[in-house]
């Protein structure tokens, strides 16, 4: 006598091979009750080699008739086995891909049956390093686990508890490992983010700045961890009454959220090894091979164009080695935190006149037009979206006091001219205020040297021999005499540029559509914008009418309450932001029916909102260069399951249509009768 639960294939890395345990004199509930410990199912074949060649035979029987993994479970009385039970087993993402891939190999599915068993968001398990499951097991039953946050950033990093950018820097600098820890981040803390192994904040939904930076750049991050204390004047983290101090040891989970004490051993990914470390060759990698097979299949069947958020030419390269078919958004802004930028940008800010203003310019057209050389040929032909500046200018400077008196410094101004200035920049709700394109029509000068940069780097990186295709993206467009305000400046300074250069440059000159006005009267705004471009993480905020940083208090307990399904921050509301989308698509292209459209927002790579950008026919999705892999496969599911659904009210129209027929000739015999 004696119960067992087995898999017909390998639940952990998906081998063909017959797994599973039992025990003897025992019910079912004692083999996954823990309270015994069972025998491996291949010792079966020892001690009663007539059971276990049943077991074999009924093992291949429902392989063939359901053609998926099966967790079945069984029992032995008195010698004979009775099959109790069968269900989908459920598997880890490297067992979910090599069992599909096996599974088209040996003829029992499709490419297609194939892909739409596979979850997009289980390929974060193999391009991210994780933590080893028996470690982390035992760090949490040792009571290491610290507190839990929001998920923001997949992968898991160790590191020693760092508290600003500067100190990030010098920690790498000496060759630590490091976790940045704020209660927010800011443009300010780019660099110590780039030297960070993960980033950990207090504050902040799944589209806060650290949230989107860190999937940006391919870090680790845990955000929103309310329960963590975090003091910068003590340099520690209080939690559930642990502390924890600068340069001790933490780890942390960016795919569940989990934050533990110490560290915590982590698995490479034999992807990144392949594709970006350049460490692994394509044939010494089995879970690479799986992968790029399943990818080829999807960029078989999809119709959606994948493009990627990047601001540097590393995230480019990056994004292409992963798959991404061009840039769907620079943010011009972030490249002012870079090496003897801030500076000029400072200048600029500080500025009481224009002829000021176009002085500091001067000094920043030579860098923005370096960092966009360089984005252009790490694309290499492909499509590249620039948005020009969004954020308002109290994010480029100082508010501490000693930063000012610095900065005063270092221009030769007083610290109450810096201090003043700083003040007068205060806004009440600055996601509403004096940004994007509002900065660029108040001082044009700052959209013209943009454009002459993006221009001039273009025409240089053209008459090299290298393929350049810009797209000027005028961010936050309410109105369309806004977009024609800043359109004009575009083409003016392009113009300008192609005959100075004698060169033709093929660009175009679009706009993000990320408030409800814009969305609303698309129709006008296509007249002039040669593209869109659904800024959804600002076309959230505006239409829900919540702020994404500070939303992180109550939209959990939302969700748990079902107020909404999903995070709106995280999939698309498609009930409200989703029906904005639609009338946009409709308004837009009603004006312009060739109108390029695209979305540039973080659900850019979340798969259900890849799957509703598929529905409104758009062209493309832009996401984190991390994603892209999941967008792609997303996208591919999004086409097969809208061409199976369109057979399936294809065949239904057709049986309507057949019972009408035969209805109206029952009525029409009867009648005759």
């Amino acid at each position: 006598m004696g119960s067992g639960v087995a898999f017909n294939r390998d639940a952990s890395n998906g081998e063909n091979i017959f797994y599973g345990e039992y025990l003897t004199n025992a019910q079912g509930e004692n083999v996954v009750s823990g309270a015994r410990t069972p025998q491996p199912i291949a010792d079966l074949a020892r001690e009663n080699p007539k059971i276990y060649n049943q077991l074999e035979k009924v093992r291949k029987i429902l392989e063939k008739h359901y053609r998926e993994m099966m967790d079945i479970e069984f029992t032995i009385q008195q010698g004979k086995l009775y099959m109790l039970q069968c269900r989908v087993g459920k598997r880890t993402a490297f067992a979910a891909i090599k069992i599909a891939v096996d599974m088209v190999k040996e003829k029992l599915i499709s490419e297609k049956e194939a892909l739409l068993r596979i979850e997009p968001d289980q390929l974060n398990q193999l391009l991210r390093p994780i933590f080893d499951p028996s470690e982390k097991r035992k760090a949490i039953d040792a009571g290491r686990l610290l507190a839990k946050g929001l998920n923001a950033g997949p992968g898991a990093a160790c590191g020693r508890v760092v508290f600003n950018a500067p100190d990030a820097e010098e920690w790498k600098r000496r060759g630590e490992k490091i976790i940045l820890t704020r209660i927010e981040t800011s443009p300010e803390d780019i660099k110590g983010m780039n030297a960070a192994e993960g980033i950990l904040t207090g504050r902040g939904g799944m589209t806060s700045h650290a949230a989107l930076v860190a999937r940006q750049m391919g870090k680790v991050c845990v955000a929103g961890c309310s329960a963590l204390q975090i003091d910068y004047l003590k340099r520690e983290i209080q939690a559930d009454g642990k502390i924890v101090r600068e340069g001790d040891y933490i780890s942390i989970d960016g795919t569940t959220g989990e934050v533990l004490l110490g560290q915590v051993q982590t698995r490479p990914s034999e992807v990144l090894q392949v594709l970006l470390d350049r460490t692994l060759r394509p044939s010494e990698a089995p879970v690479y091979q799986e992968y790029a097979r399943m990818m080829n299949w999807a960029d078989k069947y999809r119709v959606l164009k994948i493009r990627t958020n990047a601001d540097q030419p590393d995230q480019a390269r990056t994004a292409v080695a992963f798959g991404a078919e061009g840039i769907g958004l620079c943010r011009t802004e972030h490249m002012f935190f870079g090496e003897g930028k801030i500076g000029p940008m400072r200048e600029m800010i500080l500025a009481d006149t224009k002829e000021q203003r176009r002085k500091a310019l001067v000094k920043l057209l030579p860098l923005q037009r370096r960092d966009f050389e360089g984005i252009f040929e790490a694309m290499g032909g492909r499509p590249v979206t620039i948005r020009t500046i969004d954020p308002p200018l109290h994010e480029f400077v100082p508010h501490e006091e000693s930063a000012q008196r610095e900065l005063a410094l270092q221009m030769g101004i007083s610290y109450e001219k810096v201090h003043q200035r700083v003040e007068s920049l205060h806004e009440f709700n600055p996601m509403l205020g004096f940004r994007g394109c509002r900065l660029g029509i108040i001082y044009p000068e700052i959209t013209e040297m943009q454009s002459r940069a993006i221009f001039e780097a273009a025409s240089n990186v053209q008459r090299r021999g290298i393929k350049v295709e810009p797209e000027v993206m005028i961010p936050l467009v309410g109105n369309v005499k806004e977009l024609d305000h800043q359109a004009t400046i575009v083409k003016a300074v392009a113009d300008e540029v192609m005959k100075k250069d004698n060169v033709r440059l093929n660009y175009l000159v679009g706009t993000m559509i990320e408030v409800p006005r814009g969305a609303l009267t698309a129709d006008e705004i296509a007249k002039t914008a040669e593209f869109f471009s659904f800024g959804t993480n600002d076309l959230t905020q505006t239409t829900l009418g919540v702020s994404r940083d500070d939303a992180g208090r109550f939209l959990v307990p939302y969700v748990q309450m079902e107020i909404y399904s999903k995070d709106p921050f995280d999939a698309l509301d498609r009930e409200g932001v989703g029906e904005l989308m639609k009338i946009a698509v409709a308004k837009g292209r009603s004006s312009r029916p060739n109108l390029k459209i695209g979305i540039c927002g973080e659900h850019g790579g979340e798969p259900s909102s890849v799957e509703f950008c598929h529905l409104l026919q758009q062209d493309y999705v832009s996401c984190s260069p991390f994603r892209v892999p999941i967008a792609r496969l997303a996208a591919a599911r999004a086409a097969i399951k809208n061409v199976e659904s369109s057979k399936t009210n294809s065949k239904k129209s057709v049986r309507k249509k057949v019972r009408k027929t035969k209805k109206s000739k029952i009525r029409a015999s009867k009648a005759r009768t």
